[in-house]
């Protein structure tokens, strides 16, 4: 049983919880996370998500993704899913979203980073990933198109690669230091 925290539209925790897979109460909201990776060639590591994966089986998707879970914070929530998802240990506790999408049932934070992992390197969780390579906004956006994409609308994807190219990033290795996107 995963337990999700409860806000308000303001983003105040309100102290309850809720259940996966009940119906959200009306007026509150929760937490998902999303995390980008992208290498020095400024490709996004994307993953396919496994043909019996509830929602979205077979598609391509970013890198990471996941709610958070009653007690985590944002950054907490992404660090879990890249160890999760793809075994990629990282420290983003210092780390602010370089974006939040305001959905109907709560708040998305994005977090972009700049890794290099080799894709033999990386250990996929079962339930979850079947796949994982380098691809670039180009890529992503014929695959959206192709329908083999979770569909995204094309303007964030375009969005998360302006984002990188030009806002400060943390590098993977030396998370307390923050260096600006060439």
């Amino acid at each position: 049983m995963e337990l999700w925290d409860l806000y308000t539209a303001d983003r105040i925790p309100t102290g309850r919880t809720m259940v996966r897979g009940e119906k959200m109460p009306e007026g509150l909201y929760r937490i998902v996370v999303h995390v980008c990776v992208f290498n020095r060639a400024g490709e996004m590591l994307i993953q396919q998500r496994q043909p019996f994966k509830d929602g979205w089986s077979n598609l391509w998707d970013l890198t990471v993704g996941g709610s958070a879970v009653a007690g985590e914070t944002s950054p907490e929530a992404a660090e879990r899913e890249l160890a999760e998802e793809l075994g990629l240990k990282s420290v983003l506790h210092a780390a602010r979203p370089a974006l939040t999408i305001h959905f109907r049932q709560g708040f998305d934070d994005i977090y972009l980073i700049d890794a290099e992992p080799q894709i033999a390197d990386l250990r996929f969780q079962y339930e979850e990933v079947q796949a994982a390579r380098w691809c670039g906004k180009d890529g992503i956006l014929r695959m959206i198109a192709e329908k083999t994409f979770i569909p995204y609308n094309p303007a964030l994807i375009e969005m998360l690669f302006v984002l990188h190219e030009h806002r400060d990033v943390y590098i993977a290795g030396d998370w307390t230091r923050r260096v600006s996107a060439p």
